[in-house]
């Protein structure tokens, strides 16, 4: 009974974590027009930092150890350095939804390395349900022209893979150091990598950019870079990595609804009808059983 009011505790704090995320997108397309890739990508970074560092201090948390820190370069390099800096690129020139699409295929990258990080294994109605989701958002990327894939579309692919990686090895460790812990530390040790490129980069001219702008910054700074990962990796760490990455499949669809609602891009009757289909994979694949190894 307990477990499953846990598993339950994770699922939610996922679908946070997704609702969230699903904002950086939209956030991230506005403020790069104005600050550009390097700020928009790593100087979110910087300006977490600061935060995550007060928060620290504050907690009088210990260092991790030597074993827990090579875990946490690796999380950094997906979630502090490699994705932001990727997505910010490639949203110079790619609307919202087709970023969106092709972010969808982050559950199946997370629940493959979690089998070899995250001593899980789905079961085979797990990848059924995966695959049938995967193919609801191919399907609707190959409807909206996005099948050939140019150098952006790579950018995007890479940081699904280096990030599906990060999501993995971040909810092993979040079972051990804390879920806020774990991207707190990340983002410390991926500072000091961030600071010279981000001051090579600020102009007085920014000072100037529109309210709308400061606001995504911001919002990617303190929300997607640190207080989503909290919730992501605190669901991950209760209700299972393989599982909770089911509910990445609402993320492209959120992502359309916000660049609706903020962008004003449109939402087609297809969007929808993919959607519903994109849902019932989640529900499907969330129930289905997940073996756990003895040992990673």
């Amino acid at each position: 009974m307990q477990d499953n009011k846990k598993e339950k505790m994770g699922l939610l704090l996922g679908l946070v974590g997704v609702i969230c995320f699903s904002l950086t997108l939209p956030a991230t397309s506005v403020a790069v027009e104005y600050f550009g890739t390097t700020i928009v990508g790593l100087g979110r970074g910087v300006v977490a930092s600061i935060l995550v560092a007060l928060v620290l201090i504050v907690k009088k948390e210990k260092l991790p150890t030597a074993r827990q820190f090579k875990s946490l370069i690796i999380v950094s390099l997906g979630a502090v350095l490699g994705f932001p800096l990727l997505t910010s690129w490639a949203m110079t020139s790619l609307p919202v939804s087709h970023g969106a699409v092709e972010l969808a295929l982050l559950p199946l990258a997370t629940a493959g390395f979690a089998m070899v990080r995250g001593g899980e294994i789905p079961s085979v109605k797990f990848w059924l349900s995966s695959i049938v989701g995967a193919l609801a958002v191919i399907t609707y990327a190959t409807y909206l022209g996005l099948g050939q894939l140019h150098v952006a579309d790579l950018a995007l692919l890479a940081a699904v893979i280096i990030l599906g990686l990060s999501y993995a090895e971040g909810g092993v460790l979040a079972r051990e150091l804390g879920s806020w812990q774990v991207i707190a530390w990340a983002i410390i040790i991926a500072t000091p990598f961030l600071i010279i490129p981000v001051l090579l980069n600020v102009s007085a001219e920014m000072l100037h950019a529109p309210l709308k702008a400061w606001i995504s910054f911001l919002y990617l700074a303190i929300v997607s870079q640190f207080l989503a990962y909290v919730a992501w990796y605190g669901g991950m760490a209760m209700g299972g990595i393989s599982r909770v990455s089911q509910i990445q499949y609402l993320q492209p669809f959120l992502m359309i609804i916000f660049a609706a609602l903020f962008l004003n891009e449109s939402i087609t009757l297809f969007t929808i009808v993919i959607a519903i289909v994109v849902v019932a994979s989640v529900i499907i694949g969330k129930n289905t059983a997940v073996v756990k190894k003895d040992s990673v």
